[in-house]
């Protein structure tokens, strides 16, 4: 494997702090003034915290139209419930998968009053084609995502494939999605279809990322963006590392976004504003 075939880091974002719902503090990684935007990804927030004024009011009813939404758990509890009828309970390791399409009105809220509540939110575009499809939401246990471990790696394979094991996730198009835990000085090696834009954020820990005179060492609460190759290549350093990895095949098409909703042009979000507004966004 020569270097010019190892993805280097072409970008490193630390977020910023910030409120959504009824006052959550939470993180926002990417949909901030940093970094906007990685086609096919929207945002990505990190909520942490074990003060429950931080998170209790959660985030109540509210509309989406023309993307995914992706919440992770690694702590604490989390009661999603939408105007479709459907209904669940987000535990630790559990993942929701709920595609907004044509319209969607949910709600998220903990079902905690104390201790630790941690995990994300991935907003992932859908193409033109699909953003009017059929609201649909995957509720994905923690014991149905695989984890495969071998040479002191983990990777829980939320979406896309590893060592041979599929995720229980069902994207609309090529998305992967591993929490990848490295031990100490262990390598995570993996191909990357050019197509696909890449990145990783560190949750927990450090590593070096890249290989050869291009390495980049990537320390908890950065995101990396990762260009120019055909192979992710990731070094824990003597601590280990957690992080989150993420690829999405480009959709490279025009982008109009107005709070909860995301389509094409700004006539479509004015349109799902009307929508929501005389109570046919999700009829």
């Amino acid at each position: 494997m020569t270097n010019r075939k190892i993805r280097t880091v072409s970008k490193v974002v630390r977020g910023v702090t910030t409120t959504d719902g009824a006052g959550v503090n939470l993180k926002r990684i990417l949909g901030s003034p940093e970094l906007n935007y990685l086609d096919p990804f929207l945002l990505l927030d990190e909520f942490y915290s074990e003060n429950p004024d931080d998170y209790i009011a959660g985030f109540p009813s509210h509309p989406h139209r023309g993307f995914e939404t992706v919440t992770y758990l690694l702590h604490g509890k989390f009661r999603h419930k939408d105007s479709k009828g459907n209904e669940g309970l987000l535990t630790p390791g559990s993942v929701q998968w709920m595609t907004a399409g044509r319209g969607i009105i949910h709600s998220e809220m903990p079902e905690m009053e104390e201790g630790l509540l941690w995990g994300f939110q991935l907003w992932v575009n859908l193409p033109a084609k699909l953003k009017m499809v059929e609201p649909n939401y995957q509720a994905i246990p923690s014991e149905k995502i695989p984890e495969v471990e071998q040479d002191g790696i983990m990777v829980r394979i939320i979406s896309g494939e590893f060592a041979g094991q599929k995720g229980p996730a069902q994207a609309q198009f090529p998305i992967i999605f591993f929490d990848v835990h490295l031990s100490s000085k262990s390598k995570f090696i993996y191909p990357m279809p050019q197509e696909m834009n890449t990145f990783c954020y560190v949750y927990e820990g450090s590593a070096e990322f890249g290989a050869g005179n291009e390495i980049h060492r990537g320390m908890t609460g950065e995101m990396l963006v990762l260009e120019n190759g055909e192979n992710i290549f990731v070094t824990a350093t003597d601590i280990g590392v957690k992080f989150l990895f993420l690829a999405g095949t480009r959709l490279e098409e025009p982008i109009s976004r107005g709070g909860p909703f995301v389509m094409n042009t700004s006539g479509e979000v004015r349109q799902a504003f009307l929508d929501y507004q005389n109570g046919e966004l999700d009829k």
